[in-house]
């Protein structure tokens, strides 16, 4: 029995992830408690700026302010062009630049396939990526799929696609993580962890 604007906002609250629907009555009452504050125009201004004020970059499908022509690592002739790291989102590729230490290029799939979500090749951003191999320029593609099921599909997919060019196709290591225990790990981390050992130098 809320007041309609209330219940609106709510209801769009509530369609965001992770918020359940008393997180969302929470959010929207404390807007309310606060009505001298600028939150909510701020918060209102920032959603229209979020939608008019950004796009995908034509190139590796990132990100980008809408005032520019691609984005930012790709306009970097610093980068290293020939190699490509194929990510499934946007925020892979702040995960990736927080690392400082890798230098190539991205392209981002938005998404990874998923029969069960009716998520197929035509849904993400392959045939773009394939059209990049294609050009030449490419001497490695960097698989950084999520280490899921649909992470593993999508990868295998890739791989199918681009072993016939003359490039390598890598997949990010994967094992234990720093400070774990072998006790807590569970089955396939510890198998992907003997898979993947290496020689201690």
């Amino acid at each position: 029995m809320l007041p309609e604007p209330i219940q609106q906002c709510i209801n769009a609250f509530s369609k965001l992830p992770g918020i359940g629907p008393k997180t969302a009555a929470r959010l929207t009452f404390f807007l309310l408690r606060f009505p001298e504050s600028d939150l909510s125009l701020q918060l209102a201004e920032a959603l229209t700026n979020l939608i008019s004020g950004t796009e995908t970059c034509p190139v590796c499908f990132n990100m980008m302010s809408s005032q520019e022509e691609k984005c930012v690592i790709c306009a970097d002739g610093e980068r290293d062009q020939g190699i490509i790291c194929v990510v499934e989102e946007p925020l892979d590729v702040a995960a990736l630049e927080r690392t400082s230490g890798y230098q190539g290029i991205y392209h981002v799939l938005h998404g990874a396939l998923s029969p069960v979500e009716g998520i197929t090749p035509e849904d993400l951003r392959i045939q773009e990526l394939v059209k990049r191999v294609q050009e030449g320029k490419v001497k490695e593609i960097i698989i950084a799929t999520n280490p899921s099921m649909e992470g593993d599909a999508t990868g295998m997919y890739l791989q199918g696609q681009l072993g016939k060019y003359d490039l390598r196709v890598t997949r990010l290591a994967r094992g234990l993580p720093m400070g774990g225990d072998l006790e807590y790990a569970d089955q396939s981390t510890l198998l992907r962890a003997l898979m993947g050992r290496q020689e201690m130098d």
